[in-house]
């Protein structure tokens, strides 16, 4: 029987960064509870914070507004009693295995002897008995990533902390690698207390998780909690496992909304500017073919990562993008295709395009920046100026991104061009001819 008693609060924590006079809210009056014996795991899109919340509650991040108590006292530097594990295996390529895992060994002062035998005692733990003396270029990801688990187990922490761990591997390597942290967690066979994963991969929250916090961006919050009351082993094609994940998806997709709700509002104008979602035309495209060829009005949302062979976060922005264009939408964790979804994903590459630049049009920063083309001198702009104007309303990774979503759905809907060796945006109809990868600009009418 595990102990119960709580190891983190985190109390209405906020984290907010500046950009000259503009602040960005990563995250936004969050408070949890983790206690011991409890696998957390801390769900939600891309950009939604939950990183930065993780850095929090290991101390390595201090928030804006709010505290994080480990034990009942609040943290004020790195918490000694905590470890992560990262995304990327984050090995030293000079040392050998068994010398990476004991690097934490011997930043805590362990003498030579003590330090080798735990971290031999780990990596058998961890199934890599034999591998102690290969350096990580002789290893797989998954081996390379075990190395990641035994180094962070070595210094015996009561929290373990994963940062999306199981992302950068293969398939299967993911999925042994899942098995084998959870047999040694079930089992006891590692001293951790507790542990709280961070995921966007809805599926893995409800395999390994005891509960799922549940986190929305714009800004980063949590929106519920989800308790997982399946015993391990878990099994993904019970009907009760399926009950779960429905569950989740159903929350993170939301509902179709009014489309001044769906769209938001431009850069500028009062209201909330919304992010366009991070998906490439072609992938938007197949998507909405795919809906339009299953022959039923209706479809679980979570079937179609299966389906199309990727993770939940790339589903859920697919949808949102199709439901920001009118192709389809989302109830109760079910997506259906509108007849406009069903006309596009049967119209011919032409029509498709017109019937795009229809609905682009109507997305406030591709229109935002269709305006701005309009009015500027020669219809063109340069891409810094507009990356900046951007950068009044998002961080300016975000902002970078955004303009490139922008230029993509422009390029495709054949309303705006770019000239990369300039790096300037012009207004397709504007006039363009290309030749020999030079662009020449030609007058209006």
């Amino acid at each position: 029987m595990r102990d119960r008693t709580d190891l983190v609060q985190v109390d209405h924590v906020s984290q907010t960064y500046s950009s000259g006079a503009r602040q960005f809210t990563a995250i936004q009056d969050v408070s949890l509870t983790l206690a011991a014996g409890e696998f957390v795991s801390l769900l939600g899109p891309s950009g939604c914070g939950k990183s930065t919340l993780l850095r929090m509650i290991t101390g390595l991040q201090q928030p804006t507004q709010g505290c994080v108590l480990y034990r009942g006292r609040a943290l004020t530097g790195v918490n000694p009693r905590a470890t992560i594990v990262f995304q990327s295996f984050a090995l030293f390529p000079w040392l050998t295995v068994q010398e990476n895992v004991e690097v934490a060994l011997k930043a805590r002062g362990m003498s030579p002897r003590l330090r080798a035998a735990r971290a031999l005692d780990f990596l058998d733990r961890v199934g890599l008995d034999g591998f102690e003396n290969a350096y990580p270029r002789e290893l797989s990801g998954g081996m390379r990533q075990k190395v990641g688990f035994a180094r962070a187990m070595a210094v015996e922490p009561e929290l373990l902390c994963m940062d999306e761990p199981f992302s950068a591997l293969d398939v299967l390597s993911a999925e042994t690698l899942r098995g084998e942290l959870l047999e040694l967690w079930t089992s006891g066979q590692i001293p951790t207390k507790a542990i709280l994963m961070v995921t966007h991969n809805i599926e893995e929250a409800v395999l390994m998780g005891d509960r799922i916090v549940v986190m929305e961006k714009d800004p980063g919050r949590v929106i519920t909690e989800v308790p997982v009351p399946l015993a391990h082993p878990r099994r993904r094609k019970a009907a009760e496992f399926q009950a779960v994940v429905d569950q989740v998806y159903a929350l993170l997709a939301g509902q179709t909304k009014t489309e001044p709700e769906e769209l938001g509002t431009a850069p500028g104008e009062p209201g909330r500017t919304r992010e366009l979602p991070n998906v490439t035309v072609n992938e938007l495209a197949g998507f909405v073919e795919h809906l339009a060829s299953l022959h039923t009005q209706r479809t679980d949302i979570f079937r179609l990562a299966d389906e199309l062979h990727t993770d939940s976060d790339r589903v859920l922005r697919l949808a949102e993008a199709a439901e920001r264009l009118g192709f389809v939408i989302v109830a109760h964790g079910d997506i259906s295709h509108t007849p406009l979804g069903e006309t596009f994903a049967e119209a011919s590459i032409q029509a498709r395009k017109e019937i795009f630049a229809a609905r682009v049009r109507r997305v406030p920063i591709v229109n935002w920046l269709l305006t701005m083309l309009k009015s500027a001198d020669r219809h063109e702009l340069e891409a810094d100026v507009v990356q900046s104007a951007l950068g009044l309303e998002f961080p300016p990774e975000e902002a970078e991104k955004q303009l490139a979503i922008a230029i993509d759905w422009g390029r495709y809907a054949e309303v705006i061009a770019y000239d990369h060796a300039r790096g300037v945006i012009y207004l397709e109809a504007a006039g363009m001819a290309s030749g020999g990868g030079t662009m020449t600009r030609q007058q209006n009418a």
